[in-house]
């Protein structure tokens, strides 16, 4: 484009002439812009220029919108420039955001929110609250307090499921629908209980309301852990009496049901209630003891346990038990605070226990099913 002084030692404007339409303004005055000199001594110049000049005078230019008229005039790039310094502002808002998601660091136990303070005997490691849920999954990756808790239960629950699938695939001349229907009410419950486990450790520093969710489904799929794991060896353990059976079995429910009940409680995931949680758990399997009693007595205490898998029910309970105390007191951390932040500290001791019990009493009723399958029908 051209442009020409108006004539005068003392111009205030320079007019610009485009020798094409810029943006088709279709405006009435010429484009001009305005030197450093100011508006208000603009207002000044003589009023009868020619029909090239055109003075702005301060009147016109008192409000907002001729502001912004003036700046399309002068710059009629500056919305498009807008939007693209918007544009690349809102860019590097991402990036900071990606990059605060990618670099969040371990924590101490002080730093913690108070609904995250669970074990202050874990001093180091923690993970902070955490924005999304692929973030929650994505810290499975990282070393830090959850990450033996999240692995033990992750590992169990792929485990179980590919056994059940091996189990309820056989054909029905291996194994039959009544007892495939058994082992799957018991596969059911352990893979329901590591599997809720598994998530809330993972997920469980989303937010407090997520936190408090999870903890009751936690808590929930312990107790069908107890209901799965009692109904194969009410089974088979009074394969021949109905009556004892069915009576053993509605109890089992109906307890299963009351702590279910009592896991979906605000209160129980408390901290303050860690002790009773863990009483909860234990005296609904130690209620097997009436059953496992009467069971003694009809088959004897001497066949039940050298010719019979009774023992290996015996040895998953002791372990259950064990892990409920290592999780209770909070052992071996209440000895040595800070120094089994990552591993071997009671919950994972806890998680470790509970795989290697329904490990063997998968075994044990195993070896009850062929035990009561071969030894003949009912007399």
């Amino acid at each position: 484009m051209d442009f020409d002084e108006i004539v005068g030692p003392h111009s205030l404007c320079r007019k610009r002439r485009f020798k094409s339409d810029p943006g088709n303004l279709n405006l009435p005055i010429p484009h001009v812009f305005l030197d450093d000199t100011s508006i208000r001594d603009a207002s000044l110049a003589d009023s009868s220029t020619s029909k090239d000049q055109h003075i702005f005078s301060s009147g016109e230019l008192s409000n907002d919108d001729d502001d912004m008229d003036v700046a399309n005039i002068f710059h009629p790039d500056a919305p498009s420039t807008v939007e693209h310094v918007q544009k690349e502002t809102d860019q590097g808002e991402h990036f900071i955001r990606k990059g605060q998601k990618e670099t969040w660091k371990v924590c101490h136990f002080n730093s913690l929110p108070k609904w995250m303070q669970d074990n202050d005997y874990l001093l180091r490691g923690h993970r902070p609250p955490l924005p999304t849920f692929s973030e929650c999954f994505r810290s499975m990756f990282r070393i830090h307090t959850e990450t033996g808790n999240i692995w033990t239960h992750f590992l169990g629950c792929i485990s179980f499921i590919g056994i059940a699938f091996y189990v309820l695939t056989r054909p029905s001349n291996q194994i039959q629908w009544r007892e495939k229907v058994v082992f799957a009410i018991f596969f059911a419950g352990v893979i329901t209980c590591l599997g809720m486990s598994f998530v809330f450790h993972t997920v469980y520093c989303r937010s407090e309301k997520i936190s408090k969710l999870f903890s009751k489904l936690d808590y929930c799929g312990i107790a069908f852990l107890i209901i799965g794991s009692f109904v194969p060896w009410l089974y088979y353990g009074f394969y021949c009496s109905f009556q004892p059976k069915l009576i053993y079995t509605i109890l089992v429910i109906v307890l299963g049901t009351a702590t279910v009940i009592v896991s979906l409680w605000d209160a129980f995931s408390e901290p303050r209630y860690r002790s009773l949680r863990a009483g909860v758990f234990v005296a609904f399997g130690l209620s097997g003891a009436i059953p496992a009693i009467h069971y003694l007595i009809i088959e004897g205490w001497f066949p039940t346990f050298y010719t019979a898998p009774f023992a290996w029910l015996c040895l998953m309970a002791v372990l259950y038990i064990t892990g409920a105390i290592f999780y209770a007191l909070r052992m071996p951390e209440r000895f040595c605070p800070g120094k089994c932040d990552i591993w071997f500290n009671s919950h994972q001791i806890f998680h470790i226990l509970v795989i290697a019990a329904a490990c063997i009493h998968y075994h044990g009723i195993s070896e009850m099913a062929i035990h009561r399958l071969t030894s003949g029908d009912c007399t």
